[in-house]
């Protein structure tokens, strides 16, 4: 759906605590922000689903977790058990990252594989795969969103933020246009502003994932609530 700037970014933005140091303090809090400003997802560290699911329970706010997070590495039944785990907790949005070393080894099939297997085995959630984008050439974002689309995901995402760089216009646009409908697009990494988050939605992602949510909603308020 396009995206006029003065629209509300609320319901766009994947609320997001992954930091290493963050506390359940810190989960819970982002679990209030979400109510009070009319984020529909937080993201938490696996360690605190439950707490998260338990909080939000009977509130309009799903709750996600990354798989494989940050490096994507792990071996496919590891990120299964993850996924499956996270599922039966009451988690309902999945993140995971792509395995980029097989990736620029050549192995594309078991790069396919690696994701189906988290979308075959919880099939009721929502998936986007995190394609690390810094790491890659033009060449290879074009094959991983090939690939991700191919195993199923719902969306592929630029980054985890804790790779070499984060969410551009640039790669926005050019996944969007390779994806070509079949799935959407989730901007993550570095998008601290009401600006960044704009520019990044009018080029054609559906979602931001940012850990600065309340700042740009506050940004947005400010310009086009004020009387």
């Amino acid at each position: 759906m396009p995206f006029e700037p003065h629209q509300d970014p609320a319901a766009r933005i994947d609320h997001t605590v992954l930091r290493p140091d963050a506390t359940r303090t810190d989960i819970l809090r982002i679990c209030e922000e979400a109510v009070q400003y009319g984020f529909t997802v937080v993201f938490v560290p696996p360690c605190y689903a439950a707490e998260a699911v338990k909080t939000l329970a009977g509130r309009p706010v799903r709750v996600g977790i990354p798989v494989g997070f940050p490096h994507g590495m792990l071996t496919p039944g590891a990120k299964v058990g993850e996924a499956v785990e996270a599922v039966g907790l009451g988690v309902t949005v999945l993140d995971m990252v792509m395995n980029v070393s097989l990736l620029k080894s050549g192995d594309a099939a078991l790069v396919r594989d690696d994701i189906a297997a988290v979308v075959q085995a919880t099939p009721g959630a929502e998936h986007k795969v995190i394609l690390e984008t810094g790491y890659l050439t033009r060449e290879e974002k074009l094959l991983a969103c090939r690939l991700a689309i191919e195993a199923g995901a719902d969306y592929v995402k630029t980054s985890t933020g804790f790779g070499p760089g984060g969410a551009t216009v640039e790669d926005v646009r050019l996944l969007a246009q390779a994806a070509a409908g079949r799935a959407k697009v989730k901007a993550s990494g570095g998008i601290r502003t009401l600006a960044a988050a704009q520019a990044l939605l009018t080029a054609g992602a559906d979602r931001i994932g940012t850990s600065a949510g309340v700042a740009i909603m506050n940004e947005w308020r400010a310009a086009y609530m004020s009387s």
